[in-house]
């Protein structure tokens, strides 16, 4: 039963989320990516840097909106989700039509760059990182790191729906926070 205090807790840590920075990460290197490697006028820039940014603006406004609206949340994490997938698809056609290599999972580069990306979640540190790196190499890091994105986004949709069908949305919330308020105040009468 939720209390005045436990009613509508304030939410929307977005920026404490590790898979928020992951995306923020996967943002930056694509935006050095595409403005790097790809042809001024390519209409591809726009819509990688946009799928890039889809995926962690979403994340970051469904955070915020968790408050209010588990539903908004929902949607809007599956949006971010969606938006990475669109942007792993473009890398893999990159690598693809220009005949570079997409690492398999079990190649050595790909197991050292899972390592990595396993314990940096810093925009900066991938900045650094990138600068000398061939587009092959940037292109299955950021692969890497969209993977790794997706897969947190999957368990955090899991999470956020089982809580949903155990605590309901905030209209739930409000009619037990309501008619606890109307228990308390006749107990005290």
């Amino acid at each position: 039963m939720p209390t005045d205090q436990s009613f509508l807790p304030q939410r929307g840590h977005y920026r404490s989320l590790i898979v928020y920075q992951k995306t923020e990460c996967i943002y930056d290197i694509t935006f050095f990516f595409a403005h790097k490697f790809l042809d001024k006028g390519d209409r591809t820039i726009d819509q990688m840097v946009q799928a890039a940014r889809s995926g962690k603006q979403n994340i970051a406004e469904g955070s915020a909106a968790s408050t209010t609206s588990r539903e908004t949340e929902l949607k809007l994490m599956n949006v971010a989700k969606a938006s990475l997938q669109e942007l792993l698809i473009d890398y893999e056609d990159y690598l693809r039509v220009r005949n570079l290599d997409q690492w398999n999972t079990d190649d050595p580069k790909s197991v050292q760059t899972r390592k990595v990306s396993a314990l940096h979640n810093d925009s900066q540190f991938y900045r650094n990182a990138i600068q000398d790196r061939s587009d092959e190499t940037i292109a299955n890091i950021a692969i890497t790191l969209i993977h790794q994105a997706d897969s947190m986004l999957t368990r955090l949709l899991e999470s956020l729906k089982k809580q949903f069908i155990k605590q309901g949305g905030i209209r739930e919330e409000m009619s037990r926070a309501r008619k606890n308020y109307q228990n308390n105040r006749e107990e005290k009468q």
